[in-house]
């Protein structure tokens, strides 16, 4: 078996070569060793082209070349790069009580054991993580009991939408180099990935499911849970307690109510028959002096009978032809008597007495409550 070579001794670089490094050296390797550029020798061209090529689809891709950094040395050795499996921590027994003894920080209690799960999880990820990678965040450790909740807070946040940082490229059905052509590449690439996805998924799952175990069972959440339904109790009373002040305040408010006498309804309502009373004193006057006036002029007789004369001349009105409902004055006693028994007249009077009526019954409510 032929020795494997570095990718970075292929390609002429250090382990710490940037990302520039990586595609400069790429572009210039590759104009040498093209199999157009070596006609001579295109079977040695071909080679070494499909190892750079190999070498450059690692090293540019950052978590390809993470894995590969990790495992350089067993690559190296012989190892062939499919039959190597990154270890996983298997989280179902830890899905279960017989896990921990107790909810204490011992050697076996809950908070140390899972403390030390997560740790574990977190560092078989920390090898393909980026940290120059703007969504790169500290993961937030589990804690002990005496873990203030807002650190159990944002390590619960973290968990339970986390996301591992493996590719899974050693679950790779098909190799990308061994493809004729850019079409079977494509299709190649395709497929690899769909298989790395669902690894990727079930991990994620898994892990999610851990999460929502230990949450359910932390005392430190049930306790936080505990205060915020004590909490939210207490405003409930508060709430009550200031609503019944406010009752009672107003209760008596309406208790030490006097109605003043220019608000009273009742005493509206009596002005106005006294009101009324009056004009049909002065009306039964006017009558009886009827016999000894002169006819008015035919057109004021005609338009008072309408009621509908709003046009004034140089003639005075009297004073006490005044219709208060209607908010009008007339010139002779004909014309308010013709007023009165108008169907205007009728209607203003009946409105007027339906909201006194109306508004003295709001105020015995008012006064009940």
């Amino acid at each position: 078996m032929p020795k494997k070579r570095c990718y970075y001794e292929i390609m002429g670089l250090a382990m710490d070569a940037t990302d520039e490094d990586i595609k400069r050296a790429y572009r210039q390797l590759a104009l040498s060793l093209h199999p157009d550029k070596n006609p001579d020798n295109q079977e040695m061209a071909n080679n070494e082209f499909k190892v750079l090529q190999e070498a450059y689809e690692v090293l540019s891709d950052p978590r390809e070349r993470k894995w590969y950094d990790k495992h350089r040395d067993a690559i190296l050795c012989g190892q062939d790069r499919d039959d190597i499996v990154d270890k996983e921590v298997d989280v179902y027994p830890y899905c279960s009580s017989f896990c921990y003894q107790s909810f204490s920080d011992d050697a076996n209690g809950f908070y140390t054991v899972y403390r030390n799960l997560f740790k574990t999880i977190a560092d078989e990820d920390l090898p393909f993580r980026d940290s120059d990678d703007k969504d790169y965040e500290e993961i937030p450790e589990f804690g002990n009991s005496k873990t203030p909740y807002s650190d159990v807070h944002q390590f619960y946040s973290y968990w339970m939408s986390y996301c591992t940082a493996k590719t899974y490229s050693y679950f790779d059905k098909y190799n990308i180099l061994d493809a004729p052509n850019r079409r079977v590449a494509r299709l190649i690439e395709k497929e690899n990935k769909k298989i790395r996805d669902a690894a990727r998924k079930k991990r994620n799952e898994e892990i999610r499911s851990l999460v929502e175990y230990v949450r359910k069972r932390d005392k430190r959440v049930a306790e936080n849970r505990r205060k915020l339904e004590a909490k939210a109790e207490e405003n409930k009373r508060k709430s009550e307690m200031i609503r019944k002040q406010q009752i009672e305040a107003r209760n008596k408010e309406l208790e030490n109510y006097q109605e003043s006498e220019w608000t009273s309804m009742a005493a509206l309502e009596d002005n106005l028959k006294e009101i009324e009373q009056h004009l049909d004193d002065e009306h039964n006057k006017k009558k009886k002096s009827k016999k000894s006036r002169k006819l008015v002029d035919n057109t004021d007789t005609i338009e008072d009978m309408n009621g509908e004369n709003e046009d004034e001349d140089d003639n005075e009105y009297e004073d006490n032809l005044y219709c208060i409902a209607c908010d009008k004055a007339f010139k002779s006693d004909k014309a308010f008597a013709n007023h009165e028994n108008s169907k205007k007249h009728k209607t203003n009077i009946a409105f007027l007495r339906q909201q006194l009526e109306s508004d003295d019954q709001l105020i015995d409510n008012s006064g009940d409550s």
